[in-house]
């Protein structure tokens, strides 16, 4: 007989998610790691299933309890984050370490990085690196020595193997398009899948940019190939959106967007700013953050921005979004 993993990925191929989450529910019952795993990922992100984030967590817990590698993992980022435990940077490290010792390979990724850096300190992340503007109004600011060499080459092979084709977001149809004003690709993580690696650059571009870590979105790691760009657009939400108010009072404004360069060896590929005369070229390891939104959240024009086509090799980038108010709420712990 298959088993109820082996079953819910049959059920997912076919569009059956419901059948997917009952088999999942199956294995969980009858104390299969894997199982309880998967279904915690599901129900904390809602992904094909309902969003019940508190029994996702617990499923993680439960998984981690019983030794399941990935499941620790994701048990170092819900305490790093605070959700639904005590939030705790070096617990998260030990639940990281302790992934790495099960198995989990990302984890042993990234305590070498940290370790090759001279990055294991949490309290190092959460402090900046010294920032100076390429224009002070509006705000573009750089930050160097923002990430180390072994972090950044983490961070790629990390989002290699991940990449699909970016997409635009149609305000007037409520979906996202391909088109050709953004030809590159993108590597997205959600609350499942981000690993604490990932939320210890969160922390360091929260202390360059003095926005709360809870006010940003998911990670995106943007990589361009040879002529791959994308065109002059905005990062803020644009009042075109459908229930554009209800959509800021739900989720707040993009006030600033944070970049990362995790390499500099290729030609062209700047951060344009036409309407500021600013032209980029990142270095591996600085950061640049610009602010998309005026002091009353209303959008700021002067911030149309392109990224450039490399002309010569491939550009990686990490790409965060930061709102105006928390996207992650601040749930009370789990009762065990």
């Amino acid at each position: 007989m298959p088993s109820h993993l082996s079953l819910a990925r049959q059920h997912d191929a076919a569009g059956r998610h419901d059948d997917a989450i009952n088999s999942l529910a199956l294995g969980t019952q009858a104390g299969d790691p894997a199982c309880t795993r998967e279904l915690g990922k599901r129900l904390l992100t809602g992904d094909r299933a309902p969003l019940l984030a508190a029994e996702g967590a617990g499923f993680l817990a439960e998984a981690a309890g019983k030794g399941d590698a990935e499941a620790t993992a994701r048990m170092a980022t819900l305490t790093a984050l605070g959700l639904y435990t005590n939030q705790s940077w070096g617990e998260a490290l030990r639940w990281l370490t302790l992934a790495e010792e099960r198995g989990w390979q990302p984890a042993r990724g990234q305590l070498a990085a940290l370790a090759n850096d001279r990055a294991q300190d949490p309290a190092a992340w959460q402090m900046s690196p010294a920032v100076h503007d390429l224009s002070t109004n509006p705000r573009v600011s750089v930050v160097d020595g923002f990430l180390g060499a072994s972090v950044c080459d983490w961070i790629i092979e990390h989002a290699r193997g991940r990449l699909v084709r970016a997409r635009v977001y149609d305000a007037a149809n409520e979906t996202t398009l391909v088109t050709t004003t953004r030809t590159n690709s993108v590597a997205n993580s959600n609350l499942g899948e981000v690993e604490l690696l990932e939320l210890l650059v969160q922390a360091r571009m929260s202390a360059a940019c003095g926005l709360p870590m809870r006010n940003m979105e998911a990670p995106a790691v943007l990589h361009y190939a040879r002529g791959q760009q994308i065109t002059e657009h905005y990062d803020f939400v644009d009042p075109q959106t459908p229930d554009y108010d209800k959509e800021l009072a739900r989720n707040g404004q993009r006030v600033v967007t944070f970049l990362v360069y995790l390499n500099d060896d290729y030609d062209g590929g700047e951060t344009g700013f036409p309407t500021l005369g600013v032209n980029h070229k990142g270095r591996r390891g600085q950061g640049l953050f610009f602010v998309n939104a005026l002091p009353n959240l209303q959008p700021d024009l002067r911030m149309v921005h392109t990224g450039q086509p490399p002309t010569r090799g491939e550009k990686w980038i990490v790409s965060q979004f930061i709102r105006s108010r928390p996207t992650i709420a601040t749930p009370a712990p789990l009762r065990r």
